[in-house]
């Protein structure tokens, strides 16, 4: 009996809990006025991606009229929603403006490149970063250093130029590289830390630890089979 009332009074404690977190989520809104500067500045973010877009097609483009294959699969982007920049922002203990969005999250703009083989996510890092104009801010290896969780991706903070305004102005952007195996990773821990509240059960940790060792091998095993094709076809 007194077994029972232990796990209802942790299970009622952990739904409010949840609850609270749902309401503290919903309430996370900047003001009308600051609401109005963030949109302004967004549409900076959005002319820096479709400059740092074109860069890469162009790459991609050149890459298969001269060869047989391109170290870009595809590539995906996006702008932080103003409610995603809301819980960045108080999770971090910044007050909700843009001027603090535009010091503070170097990850607003975002591009997502996905690479055939994994040896194609460090060339096309040092294609990047030999780029005209270029700002490289920072560089997170977790390839060859993967997280605790075993995330594995190549992550590049860097500022572009863009003109507008009879102005020049220098936006972040982060560029994540990874192979489509390492993506499909991310994807699953993504959805395993939303549906858990970011507090996923060891024994899914667990397994996502091995599961990320297993693609790194088979990631790896994939670019051999690549490479002995190639030396097959050179050679006939």
């Amino acid at each position: 009996m007194f077994l029972n009332l232990i796990i209802k009074f942790y299970s009622d404690f952990k739904l409010d809990l949840i609850q609270l977190q749902e309401v503290m989520k919903m309430s996370l809104r900047f003001s009308e006025e600051e609401f109005s500067r963030l949109k302004e500045l967004l549409f900076s973010y959005e002319w820096a991606l479709r400059t740092m877009m074109t860069k890469l097609d162009i790459i991609r483009e050149a890459f298969k009229l001269s060869q047989d294959t391109s170290p870009i699969g595809y590539i995906a982007c996006r702008v932080k929603t103003p409610e995603s920049i809301a819980g960045k922002l108080h999770k971090q203990n910044y007050g909700l403006t843009a001027v603090n969005a535009k010091k503070y999250l170097k990850d607003i703009a975002g591009i997502r490149i996905i690479c055939p083989y994994a040896r194609d996510i460090y060339f096309l890092a040092g294609l990047i970063r030999e780029m005209p104009d270029a700002i490289i801010l920072s560089e997170k290896d977790y390839v060859t250093k993967p997280k605790p969780s075993g995330y594995r991706s190549y992550h590049i903070i860097m500022e572009i130029p863009i003109y507008h305004s009879s102005k020049t102005e220098t936006v972040p952007i982060e560029i994540q590289i990874r192979t489509e195996a390492m993506n499909f990773w991310a994807t699953l821990e993504h959805q395993a830390k939303y549906k858990y509240k970011e507090h996923i059960p060891q024994h899914l940790s667990d397994e996502l630890i091995v599961c990320a060792d297993k693609i790194a091998e088979l990631d790896n095993r994939m670019f051999l089979i690549y490479e002995t094709i190639s030396i097959i076809n050179n050679e006939g």
